[in-house]
């Protein structure tokens, strides 16, 4: 809570590059916590904490907020042809808030931020937890023109019947199957059918921790359009 107060918290951005053309086509947004005492926070330290608190909820809301400001301004003072989408990473405990698309579309009001370049990333295992409440907010989240993407994607449930059920424009291969991946393995040939597969149904493919040109290299070969990753860009502050 105090770290919100005090304006503790920092946005990091990391580059996502289309493997088809080299370009960066966008950012996730990440949030750090620049602790006083601490230095550098990592999320993975601070959000189950948030999370277990119910502090996630104004952390969401204070990273979208700064988030779309951010792109806002970079949209104006750099122009890009196609503009720049970011990724903003939404707990599962949001998509219950009644309020939560009223404050995304009060967000891009105030911002003047274009929905159609922001992205909303949400796990696997909350997307399961409330299918009948998660589709509704999800549909009326697309409607206003934002994207969703689910991050994670193999980590959790994986139940290939939800992918044509919910309103879902990407999936974002976990970084577990990236790293382990090796030509001829089965995390090779789980990620080659999960771009298949996305790509059946119309979705782009993004491929979390990519550390190395080798993986790079296979990840093209297999048809994966997009990636993020330490090999391509650590995630930066501004």
């Amino acid at each position: 809570r105090q770290a919100i107060e005090r304006d503790e918290l920092r946005i990091y951005y990391q580059p996502i590059q289309s493997l088809i053309n080299g370009h960066t086509i966008g950012f996730e947004a990440l949030a750090r916590w620049q602790h006083p005492a601490r230095g550098l926070v990592l999320p993975s330290e601070f959000i189950p904490l948030a999370e277990e608190t119910g502090i996630i909820y104004a952390l969401d809301r204070w990273v979208l907020r700064k988030v779309c400001s951010q792109m806002q301004q970079w949209h104006t003072e750099f122009p890009l042809d196609p503009p720049l989408t970011v990724s903003v990473n939404i707990s599962g405990k949001q998509i219950s808030q009644p309020d939560l698309v009223e404050f995304v579309g009060q967000v891009l009001a105030e911002t003047g931020f274009d929905p159609h370049y922001l992205n909303l990333e949400i796990t696997e295992s909350a997307i399961m937890e409330d299918g009948e409440t998660t589709t509704a907010v999800l549909s009326q989240l697309q409607a206003m023109g934002v994207k969703i993407r689910i991050d994670d994607f193999g980590r959790g449930y994986s139940s290939l019947s939800y992918l044509s059920q919910f309103p879902i424009n990407a999936l974002k291969i976990d970084y577990l199957f990236v790293s382990a991946m090796a030509h001829g393995d089965k995390n090779s040939e789980i990620i080659q059918a999960i771009v298949m597969l996305a790509h059946s149904l119309g979705l782009q493919v993004i491929a979390e921790g990519v550390e190395t040109e080798k993986q790079l290299d296979q990840l093209k070969g297999m048809g994966c359009e997009n990636a993020q990753g330490y090999f391509i860009c650590r995630p930066l502050s501004y």
